[in-house]
């Protein structure tokens, strides 16, 4: 129940203008890609396993994916990658995410972003990254077993880095460098960073397949450890 009043007051959060006005924009046809289906256009709260060990940590909701489906990760190119790799290391019940009534079940996984609504050009403002900090920080109060962060690109990283700070739990930020495939131990948690999961990526080969496999038998690993 508790979770369902977080879920409700992120999805009705207003405090940043700029990006609540952007989100605004979807709710006209001409503004969607997929034109046919209405838009979520609102503040994207995390999903999965309230249980869950392992923590995913995106960026922001795709605009024409979470922003759409109302759910990380759904119905774009960087979620077709990532619910695949779920599916492949045992934490999903299916490989593709559609929208929210699509019976996608995430086993000892949660899901979410370091801002939660859609920004223009998908590039949040410093102050907005600021703001969306404490959404992340109420959701880490519930989600009490988590033990292994997975943040997905540099800003995701340092997302969670400048929470941990603000936490006390960190003190040099320059003290962690984003690099794909880095472990970092961090009080009672380990940080493993990689590069986003988006259709840029892979399409480019900055990430593979292979590369995302080793990435998850690493934090399977790491879960065995701790």
């Amino acid at each position: 129940m508790q979770t369902r009043v977080l879920e409700k007051e992120i999805a009705e959060c207003t405090l940043c203008k700029r990006l609540v006005d952007y989100c605004r924009t979807f709710e006209l046809a001409e503004n969607r890609k997929i034109g046919d289906c209405d838009y979520w256009a609102k503040p994207v709260p995390g999903f999965g396993d309230i249980n869950a060990q392992l923590l995913i940590i995106g960026l922001a909701p795709g605009a024409h994916g979470a922003n759409r489906t109302g759910r990380p990760f759904t119905g774009d190119g960087a979620g077709d990658v990532l619910y695949r790799a779920l599916f492949r290391h045992g934490f999903a019940n299916r490989e593709t995410a559609v929208d929210l009534h699509d019976g996608l079940h995430l086993d000892n996984v949660y899901i979410t972003n370091a801002v939660k609504c859609v920004p223009p050009q998908n590039r949040p403002r410093s102050e907005e990254k600021r703001t969306c900090l404490d959404w992340l920080a109420q959701e880490m109060t519930f989600l009490h077993r988590v033990k292994i962060v997975l943040a997905m690109g540099r800003d995701a990283f340092d997302s969670y880095i400048r929470l941990e700070r603000s936490a006390g739990r960190v003190t040099r930020l320059n003290a962690y460098r984003f690099q794909h495939g880095g472990v970092y131990r961090l009080d009672d948690k380990i940080l493993v960073a990689t590069y986003h999961f988006s259709r840029y990526n892979m399409n480019t080969g900055v990430l593979t397949e292979d590369m995302i496999n080793v990435l998850f038998q690493r934090v399977r690993a790491l879960l065995f450890e701790v």
